[in-house]
Formats: structure tokens, C-alpha cells, sequence
């Protein structure tokens, strides 16, 4: 095929040597790749080297609330337990409260039923007393009549005469 191009009289070029159009875009890309490299890569670079940063910091910063949770979380569960144990000896001694105070006002209510009932005893035995004593006196005048019924003779007056001479007639 070179020979029918040397004999139609065009020129064959050397592969070896490049021609003008693959040095001119070797050019082209050459300050393409510099532009990109000193304009477009640096600021890329920038930004990515801070959102790195801002990411490392994000993870640092979760650490540190996870740390901050744990010991919150360890610190609330003892407060808790102490405040379960302090509510705990505030029951027992309020219920320990209660108990004396229901064991007094049970003592207090047995000693008023106690003297109730003594002072009741004591005001029963007057009232028998008095009852047996009226009782004896309502026998005793009506024994009287019905005697001075039956004999037919005043009875009562006969008896003072012997309770006062010692003597019944």
C-alpha cells in the first residue's frame, strides 16, 4: 500500500514522528491538566479534607455523648437505687410510725373502755344499791298494808311503837 501512495504522489509520514495535530492536542491536554490541577483540584481537595475533619469530629463528638450517656445512665441507676432504698426505710418507718400509733390508740381505747366500764360497774352497783334499798322500803310498806289489810289494823304505826320499844305487841 505504500507504494500505490508514493505513486499517486502523496507524501507517507513517518509514525515515528508525530505530526502537528498530535502535538497540538498534547498541548491542549497538557494545559488542560495543569489548569484543572492548579484551579479545580485544590478547592475539591478543600472541601473533602474538611468534611473528613467535620466527620472525624461528628465521630468524636458521638464518643464523647455516648460516654456522657453511659455515665448519666450509671449515675441515674445509683440515684435511683438510693432513692428506692431511702424510699424504702421512709416506708418502714412511716409504717413503723403507724403501728405505735395504732397500738397507743389501741392501748388508750382499751384503758377508756376499761374505766367506762368501772365507773359503769361502780354506777350500776350505786343504782342496785339504791334499787335493793327502795326496793326493801316498797317490800317493807307494802308488806305493811297488806298486813293491815288482812289483820285490820293500821300495821305501821304498831311497828314503830315496837321498833321504838324494842317490843311488837
Amino acid at each position: 500500500m505504500s507504494l500505490a501512495a508514493e505513486e499517486a504522489g502523496e507524501k507517507t509520514s513517518n509514525f515515528l514522528i508525530p505530526n502537528a495535530t498530535l502535538i497540538a492536542c498534547l498541548l491542549i491536554f497538557i494545559v488542560v491538566l495543569v489548569v484543572i490541577r492548579t484551579f479545580v483540584v485544590p478547592p475539591i481537595l478543600e472541601v473533602l479534607d474538611e468534611r473528613d475533619a467535620r466527620v472525624a469530629k461528628t465521630v468524636e463528638d458521638n464518643k464523647a455523648a455516648a460516654a456522657s450517656y453511659a455515665d448519666a445512665d450509671r449515675e441515674y441507676a445509683a440515684r435511683l437505687k438510693e432513692a428506692r432504698g431511702d424510699a424504702t426505710g421512709i416506708r418502714d418507718e412511716a409504717r413503723a410510725r403507724g403501728n405505735e400509733h395504732v397500738s397507743a390508740a389501741k392501748h388508750k381505747a382499751t384503758e377508756e373502755a376499761d374505766a367506762a366500764l368501772a365507773k359503769i360497774s361502780v354506777d350500776l352497783k350505786v343504782e342496785a344499791d339504791k334499787a335493793v334499798t327502795t326496793a326493801k322500803q316498797d317490800v317493807s310498806r307494802l308488806s305493811e298494808a297488806l298486813a293491815g289489810r288482812v289483820l285490820g289494823t293500821d300495821v305501821a304505826s304498831a311497828g314503830a311503837g315496837a321498833q321504838q320499844s324494842g317490843t311488837v305487841k
